[in-house]
């Protein structure tokens, strides 16, 4: 068995006993939330902060985003957001690696998250050394990596790649007699790899979100929806991507059940989207794909644990006291900004939408 393989099957123990020692948001009463809202709305003015959220956060958070003049995106437009705001403070809702990403495009900016304990699957899934481990066994291959990883990973590339640019970059890739080794998401790298016939060496990664989308219940659903629209996430299996109506990022999916002229919509991604694809598409019956049944485990159930984590309390607490703060190296930061460019740079001159990785 090769290192991309045995390394995450290491892993996925450690990983599924965090998912099970996370602990469930707070519960707060409608009064005690619109304390902490007044509090937080209170904070973000008085440090000169703004609130950025990911599509995937609880619809609290989101709502409170869009309510303080903040953004709710997937994680490369977040960054981007708060790289072009006056703020001095961006205060990250999501995962570790977003914070990252905001803190190479904003070094000198403060970056807050409300807890540095929420991390995310495909990052954890594909440390530093034994990547790097791997990748120097391919010196003839360009290293491309997705958006969600760590920023020692992105410093290890050559390229970083979103799920709405990677095909247009391997395409480009491949016009230049380039093979790869791709990381860390299986099922993404299956998928370009089907789209474009790219010689590509994979690391066995996965979203835990996303991979508990199963075939079996899906097809159950659409027998029973035989109408609907099946939108799928390209993190999701090759099974079910293949029953897909449409496959992209979340902000694609979300432009796509605008687009669609289905009446119902079936959904392969974390129901965190469903917040402003309800905004986006009101009339619409939105339904998730399952996650359990018969071969189905419904590990998080479609919603990512670390997701989760993000919460009003720990939001308020980390603005109050200025803490949980993301620093970043900064010879690994401009190690990391070189691949972060040249994607940016390629989509712009491209016309591709560089948002798009989670």
């Amino acid at each position: 068995m090769s290192l991309a393989e045995t390394i995450p099957l290491k892993l996925q123990a450690s990983i599924d006993s965090i998912i099970d020692g996370v602990k469930p948001s707070p519960w707060l009463t409608d009064a005690d939330k619109s304390d902490y809202i007044e509090k937080i709305k209170a904070l973000l003015i008085e440090k000169n902060a703004v609130l950025i959220a990911h599509y995937y956060v609880d619809d609290e958070l989101q709502a409170l985003a869009e309510a303080t003049g903040g953004y709710v995106s997937d994680s490369l437009d977040m960054a981007n957001f708060g790289a072009q705001h006056s703020a001095k403070t961006l205060v990250v809702c999501g995962v570790r690696f977003m914070g990252e990403t905001s803190k190479i495009l904003s070094p000198e900016k403060t970056v807050i998250m409300p807890t540095l304990d929420a991390e995310c699957s495909l990052d954890l899934g594909c440390p530093i050394d034994e990547f790097s481990q791997f990748c120097d066994q391919y010196p003839d291959h360009e290293v491309v990596v997705y958006a969600n990883t760590s920023v020692e990973v992105k410093a290890r590339a050559d390229w970083i790649v979103t799920s709405s640019n990677a095909i247009q970059i391997v395409t480009h890739l491949m016009a230049e007699g380039k093979k790869i080794v791709w990381g860390p998401d299986k099922h993404l790298g299956k998928y370009i790899q089907n789209k474009t016939g790219a010689d590509m060496i994979m690391w066995q990664g996965n979203c835990v979100v996303h991979d508990e989308f199963k075939l079996h219940e899906l097809e159950q659903l659409m027998e029973k929806y035989p109408d609907a629209e099946v939108l799928v996430h390209p993190e999701s299996p090759e099974s079910v991507i293949a029953k897909a109506d449409f496959v992209g990022s979340t902000k694609q999916i979300i432009a796509a059940g605008k687009k669609s002229l289905a009446e119902t919509l079936i959904i392969a991604t974390d129901h965190g989207l469903f917040y402003k694809m309800s905004q986006v598409v009101p009339n619409k019956r939105l339904i998730p794909a399952p996650t359990g049944g018969k071969s189905a485990t419904c590990k998080s159930c479609a919603h990512c644990p670390w997701m989760a984590m993000n919460t009003l309390v720990n939001l308020y607490e980390a603005l109050r006291d200025s803490s949980n703060t993301i620093e970043v190296d900064e010879a690994t930061r401009q190690k990391a900004l070189i691949p972060l460019d040249r994607m940016l740079d390629f989509s712009h001159q491209q016309g591709i939408l560089t948002a798009g990785d989670a």
